[in-house]
């Protein structure tokens, strides 16, 4: 299974939930970055085994791919055994989603391979307990996620972007992204009539989203760490027609109008040592299955 990692072109971030969760209204877009993820089944035994290339990630029970396989069979009803693979291209906290990612594409393959015949709804409903990103991918490319996460509905974004992902080799924590907004911003702005309009739009424009991109994140986390606000600088001095933090960072993109202009792009901030940067295409359609 493929992987892919996801941009926020729009993230608000909402009331504190009752449940300790916040409310958020985000645009999401898959881009062409991707994980792997490679299951078996092993019907000789019962039980998971992960391994991953990545030698810091842990390939244990608190591993969000074995969390949701686990979920999986325990939903289904099955105790068949698995070794599942991961291999990471992702960066690891930098706010592009990877390990929900991950997690969406072991529900998705193993659905196919059980012969468990879920919709993408099911599919989401057994990956809420993993993560606010999760449900998202099972509707990918595109779609405004809201609530905590679990309402998502697809978008038709028409045209074709490429974008630059400058990623600065360290990563910021959620928990600490979300306690320094709620310190540092003076109220909660309700989400403009601009982005509610999109939820009845129909096909969207890479034109009308881009004029509307914003993430929330961007000042406590730019603050904490200027060169984010910096990359972000050189992304439109170099002409972006947009650049934000995704997620809650550490990551941030860039948005191009073609190959030509994100590769050249790249080639700036590839001098950097430093930095890890991907270019790549927006949009990887939906999770992909590979034989």
């Amino acid at each position: 299974m493929c992987a892919p990692a996801k941009i926020n072109l729009v993230l608000r971030i909402l009331d504190r939930r009752p449940d300790g969760y916040h409310n958020l209204w985000s645009v999401m877009q898959t881009v062409g970055l991707e994980d792997e993820v490679t299951i078996r089944l092993v019907p000789e035994r019962a039980g998971i085994v992960l391994r991953c290339d990545e030698h810091t990630l842990k390939a244990d029970q608190t591993n969000l791919v074995y969390r949701a396989a686990a979920a999986v069979l325990d939903r289904a009803g099955q105790q068949i055994g698995l070794d599942v693979a991961l291999t990471k291209r992702i960066p690891m906290g930098a706010g592009l989603g990877g390990g929900s990612s991950d997690a969406a594409a072991t529900i998705v393959g193993l659905n196919r391979l059980l012969g468990l015949q879920w919709s993408a709804a099911q599919m989401a409903e057994v990956s809420q307990s993993l993560g606010s990103d999760v449900p998202f991918f099972f509707h990918a490319p595109c779609a405004i996620v809201s609530g905590r996460g679990e309402q998502v509905s697809k978008v038709d974004l028409t045209g074709s972007r490429w974008v630059v992902l400058v990623n600065p080799g360290f990563g910021v924590e959620t928990k600490w992204a979300y306690q320094h907004l709620s310190a540092t911003r003076a109220a909660v702005r309700p989400i403009e009539d601009s982005y509610r309009s999109m939820e009845q739009a129909g096909p969207l424009a890479w034109d009308r989203i881009l004029a509307a991109a914003h993430n929330d994140f961007e000042p406590p986390v730019f603050e904490a760490h200027p060169t984010l606000r910096e990359i972000k600088r050189q992304l439109l001095v170099h002409g972006a027609e947009a650049a934000l933090l995704s997620g809650s960072g550490a990551t941030v993109f860039g948005v191009f109008p073609d190959e030509s202009k994100a590769q050249a792009v790249h080639a700036v901030f590839k001098a950097d040592p430093t930095l890890k940067v991907f270019t790549v295409s927006a949009g990887s359609g939906p999770l992909a299955w590979r034989a």
